[in-house]
């Protein structure tokens, strides 16, 4: 199993409305490619302070050929979409982690 992991830190007047639209709009999207098979979303508790709230999105890929797909075909548009929405106001990374 593939663990794709996207950890964003979003600003404290932004986290409210940034949190809903991921939960209702952003995590359905990236579900609705029936790639992943699962997903979680987990608050960091033990920060510096960054001006922020950081989160890690987690959604896991049974096999490297899904993931692939879903970089290929999904994974840009999604992120831009991320991007477009909240500009200067969040900041992200993304690491891949595979289950031994």
């Amino acid at each position: 199993m593939f663990l794709h992991n996207i950890t964003y830190s979003i600003e404290h007047n932004s986290h409210d409305e940034w949190l809903t639209w991921m939960k209702e709009t952003y995590v359905p999207q990236v579900l609705a490619t029936n790639l992943p098979i699962g997903n979680r979303i987990f608050k960091l508790l033990t920060e510096i302070d960054n001006g922020g709230v950081t989160y890690s999105f987690q959604f896991f890929f049974a096999d490297m050929e899904d993931y692939q797909t879903f970089q290929n075909d999904y994974a840009e548009r999604l992120a831009a979409e991320v991007e477009r929405r909240y500009k200067d106001r969040v900041f992200s990374f993304r690491t891949l982690l595979q289950e031994v």
